[in-house]
């Protein structure tokens, strides 16, 4: 783990709307404020701000807040020591030696570690192969694929020998067994006997075939845990394929797929992909994103194809904002992930029957993470990879600007499906356009969208709005509320701007009127001092925020990491955001007037209840004192200086000596 002071150097060092803005788009909202999309929820209009001068970010939407290291936390999925780490790689900040909090977690670091390690040497050793005399066959093949030289080196694409041990062996002697076994890389005979578990929990291996049986699934089962035996009885689930490398966004190697070039009944499926394992879960990776993510951040919109081949192929052709899903079906997981760079994809997937419900399956997440989509169609029979090569890449730019908007597509599909001409056929396209309206966020557009609905499939469209109703009181029943946040009146949020503005003094740097020089004003000084001598913070909802920062502000550098629950580290946080007035000693002292009039009106709500208790007995001096402060108290809520002459008591060191 980062020691404090590491964290502190990082943490000053780091803009915190840079490293932000490498994930969303920010545009500036004011004078230290900047605004985009929250990349933690879905949305339209941007509520997102992040704070450049208090370096945090809040969302009005959700309610999420933060620093630099919780957003990267957040968003990268990964444990503050890690978010740490991944600050200050990205501020060019050597990393000192890291430290962890128990064994436990020292020995998954370092098995992570070892992990990336791994897939980078295997990598190396695929690309090495490839060159070589018996990689013959995967050039071949490459060349057949259309893939110069250069792209092949881009993508680091190798050959995996058809040897069981050759990669064992070149491994062995840099990483222990238990390390090959969760890399995802190896297979082992299931006769042996039970093993230790290793230490990284999260870290899944894969049991795979006897040497001499057919792999038969892509995506091969967890192992049982086994003895200890030797490495021979190890070998490479990989053999005699192509090796296309999986990274992550930030362009580390976390797994593979690789392409038979067999064609005899053993040599198992046509792709086989890495398990999942301690650094790689498909449903969490694009491929490459790491390539594309500049392009896609600069044209503000992505290509998403199904299989990696097509994606090579559509990069190499010169659309380098294209990214494919990872050997599964596209996730909500990785919908968020892209919507990091940009909320506009077109989405390209095959034409065929599975293709097209691919498409549909995919809309339907990226429709309720609010994206902007259009869908390329290409002819039928081709794919990404097959219609570049065949008609090449002018064709697929001239189709890709010909995208349709998704719901165009979806009511061709409709209309294919369902003859508009009955009755019964229009109610069937109905209901199967219904739920895909149902996933659209904003009212304002599923409306529009069930007015082209009526107008293409010839329907009343009072009718189809009728049902747009009723579908959108279900959506509207299903929603979550964004976190309440307590209320604070004008005067309060003046206030803890006010505390919240404290700068740190230290001792003998203060310069106070006796020095002989008049002090500029300082708000959080005498906001202070007046809350000190007079509370006025009592009973307020935003007691516990006001006492957090009047506690807390000799103590600590940044008013954020101040010692709060997370409902008033929001309300901070959406106060700090919507600074809109300068902080003057004026605004300060109507705020004061403000509070002590609340304050002064509570009390005199308990003295005339005090008085109705008494009964006709009570004694008279009690009532003639309870008749008199209520008195006072009425004066003084009367009196524009309420009751204090107007003034703003300023702070005893602040006063010139006499």
């Amino acid at each position: 783990m980062p020691t404090e002071d590491f964290k502190e150097i990082v943490k000053a060092q780091a803009d915190i709307v840079r490293i932000i803005g490498e994930y969303i788009k920010l545009k500036k909202a004011g004078a230290s404020n900047y605004a985009g999309l929250c990349p933690f929820h879905g949305e339209k209009t941007p509520s997102f701000s992040v704070h450049a001068t208090r370096q945090f970010y809040h969302c009005f939407g959700c309610g999420v807040s933060g620093d630099v290291f919780s957003f990267v936390q957040k968003i990268e999925n990964v444990t503050f020591p890690e978010a740490v780490r991944l600050v200050a790689q990205k501020l060019g900040i050597p990393l000192p030696k890291a430290t962890y909090s128990s064994p436990g977690e020292a020995r998954d670091a370092k098995l992570r570690a070892q992990l990336v390690e791994v897939q980078e040497r295997a990598a190396a050793f695929f690309q090495e192969c490839l060159k070589r005399p018996e990689g013959a066959r995967a050039r071949e093949y490459l060349a057949g694929r259309g893939l110069d030289q250069e792209t092949i080196t881009r993508f680091r694409i190798g050959y995996a020998p058809d040897s069981g041990f050759v990669l064992r062996d070149r491994l062995a002697g840099e990483f222990s067994e238990d390390v090959l076994r969760e890399s995802g890389l190896f297979s082992w005979k299931q006769e042996e006997g039970l093993r230790a578990k290793p230490a990284l929990s999260e870290a899944e291996g894969s049991s795979g075939p006897r040497p001499d049986s057919p792999e038969q699934e892509e995506d091969l089962p967890k192992p049982e845990s086994r003895s200890p035996k030797p490495a021979s009885a190890i070998y490479s689930k990989f053999r005699n394929r192509v090796m296309f490398p999986i990274a992550n966004d930030a362009g580390k190697i976390i797994a593979f797929t690789g392409r038979t070039l067999a064609v005899d009944e053993k040599s198992g499926p046509k792709y086989l992909n890495s398990p999942e394992t301690g650094i790689y879960s498909k449903g969490r990776v694009l491929f490459n994103l790491d390539h594309a993510k500049e392009a896609i951040r600069k044209l503000d919109y992505a290509i998403l194809v199904e299989g990696q081949m097509d994606c090579i192929s559509v990069y190499a052709a010169g659309f380098h904002n294209v990214i494919a899903s990872s050997g599964t079906a596209f996730t909500e997981i990785q919908a968020k992930l892209l919507g990091r760079f940009s909320k506009n994809v077109v989405v390209n997937f095959d034409p065929d029957t599975a293709g097209a419900k691919a498409t549909e399956r995919t809309l339907g997440l990226l429709v309720e993470e609010d994206f902007q989509i259009k869908v390329l169609t290409l002819e039928q029979g081709f794919d990404p990879d097959l219609y570049i090569r065949r008609k090449g890449k002018d064709a697929y730019g001239e189709a890709l600007r010909s995208s349709q908007k998704y719901f165009d597509y979806l009511i061709d599909r409709a209309r294919s499906h369902f003859p508009v001409r009955s009755a019964e056929g229009k109610q069937k396209a109905v209901n199967y356009l219904l739920p895909h309206i149902q996933r659209v966020p904003s009212r304002i557009v599923r409306d529009e969208l069930g007015q082209e609905i009526a107008q293409k499939l010839g329907i009343d469209s009072a009718v189809l709005r009728q049902e747009l109703r009723h579908v959108a009181a279900e959506r509207s029943a299903a929603s979550v509320k964004a976190p309440a946040e307590a209320k604070a009146t004008d005067a309060e949020r003046i206030l803890i701007r006010a505390l919240a503005s404290s700068r740190q003094m230290q001792p003998g740097e203060h310069l106070s009127a006796r020095d002989g020089a008049e002090e500029e004003f300082d708000p959080a000084r005498q906001a202070q001092y007046v809350l000190q001598s007079e509370g006025l913070h009592r009973g307020l909802t935003t007691e516990s925020l006001v006492e957090a920062l009047l506690n807390a502000r000799a103590e600590i550098a940044d008013v954020m990491d101040a010692p709060q629950s997370e409902g008033d580290r929001r309300l901070l946080a959406s106060i700090l955001l919507k600074e809109d007035e300068e902080l003057t000693a004026e605004l300060l002292e109507r705020a004061m007037r403000a509070l002590r009039k609340i304050h002064l009106g509570r009390r005199l709500e308990q003295v005339q209840l005090e008085l109705k208790a008494l009964n006709a007995d009570a004694d008279l001096r009690q009532k003639t004192a309870l008749g008199a402060e209520a008195m006072r108290l009425k004066r003084a809520l009367m009196d524009p200086g309420v009751g204090e002459g107007g003034w703003l008591p300023v702070p005893p060191e602040n006063k010139k000596s006499a």
